[in-house]
């Protein structure tokens, strides 16, 4: 942790908040409300942790603007985002470490690779021939750089992830540990008593300011490319299909599957474990709650779900049964909804 040290006054100018009262001294690090003591500072953003308010220690919290404060001990901030701005103050207060530029001894850099000025390339890294390390880029211990690839200003790339043959890197962009990034897709021929594998011939274009999460696999285009645009953050075990195209700024969290050819929109929103099948057009802004399975296209933003929710093991069973017997209902229903309507035109009403 950084021995940083800031007033809530500096804080509100470096964070785009409003210092609305004070605490007694400065602010050294984050907590969370019901740990945070003196020299630390919270948030509130959800409305059902407001009882902690009256109980917590901290020096200052970060408030809604329209949360009532009137009689707490701390410090106040105003802001529209609270989280926002405890996520800046949290980066103030514990900044990345700043690697050391320069090849470590045990690295392995062929002699075609071009690494640029500021760069750092960690213990047993391997640099492939023809990559080009844009300046100010980390490499981390036990990483694989492929062949040709081509990584911006400013990457890092986590312990013993692979950028493999081909894929470019914006700006910025982060690889954590164990992802791999341009790995043969899933493809094969059904040659009737076999599979044969078709080869994969793409590469993985990732736009500036990505974040992949550890041990998340994007594989490589089958004939064009496979796209990430600018801003996307993708959470860990995502599993990232061949031709995938992901607009800008779009969100995908754990365990989420995209199968190949999919294009999903900007700006939208994947909660854990969403599966879509392949070659969907997903519309800009379209949000998808946790186990939801999509099947079809998405024309228009909203919210949507599947699945069905958790519930009792008993009420499950019940459900269960009758899941298996909607198919005979509405069968039993459409009979009778035609012999209502017979019975109707007979009589004349």
């Amino acid at each position: 942790m950084a021995d940083s040290r800031y007033t809530l006054d500096e804080l509100a100018a470096l964070t785009g908040s409003v210092c609305e009262k004070s605490g007694q001294s400065g602010i050294h690090a984050v907590a969370p409300l019901e740990t945070a003591g003196p020299g630390e500072i919270s948030f509130l953003a959800n409305r059902r942790y407001r009882g902690q308010l009256a109980e917590t220690q901290a020096e200052a919290v970060i408030l809604p603007r329209e949360e009532r404060a009137e009689g707490c001990a701390f410090g106040v901030l105003r802001a529209d985002n609270p989280y926002l701005v405890f996520a800046r103050i949290a980066w103030l207060l514990n900044p990345r470490p700043v690697p050391v530029p320069g090849v470590d001894g045990t690295a392995v850099v062929a002699a075609s690779a071009q690494i640029e000025e500021g760069a750092s390339v960690s213990a047993q890294a391997v640099i492939e021939a023809d990559a080009w390390i844009g300046p100010g880029c980390w490499v981390g211990p036990g990483s694989v750089i492929g062949a040709g690839v081509s990584m911006g200003a400013g990457c890092r790339i986590g312990a013993n992830a692979s950028v493999l043959a081909g894929s470019q890197l914006g700006e910025r962009v982060e690889v954590l540990p164990g992802a791999v990034i341009g790995s043969a897709g899933f493809g094969f021929a059904d040659a009737g008593d076999h599979w044969e594998p078709v080869p994969q011939l793409g590469r993985v274009l990732i736009g500036d300011d990505v974040s992949i999460g550890a041990n998340t696999t994007v594989d490589r285009g089958s004939q064009g490319d496979t796209r990430i645009g600018d801003g996307c953050k993708i959470d860990n075990l995502v599993q990232i299909a061949h031709n995938v195209q992901i607009g800008e700024h779009t969100v995908v969290a754990a365990n989420a599957g995209i199968s190949g050819s999919t294009r999903i929109g900007r700006y939208c929103r994947i909660a854990g474990g969403v599966g879509f099948v392949g070659h969907l057009e997903i519309a800009d802004g379209a949000t998808f709650t946790g186990m939801s399975m999509i099947t079809g296209n998405i024309h228009d933003a909203g919210v949507y779900s599947s699945g069905v929710p958790l519930m009792p093991t008993r009420e499950w069973r019940r459900s269960a049964v009758r899941f298996r017997q909607l198919d005979d209902m509405a069968r039993r229903l459409e009979k009778l909804e035609r012999l209502m309507e017979t019975t109707k035109d007979r009589d004349g009403r």
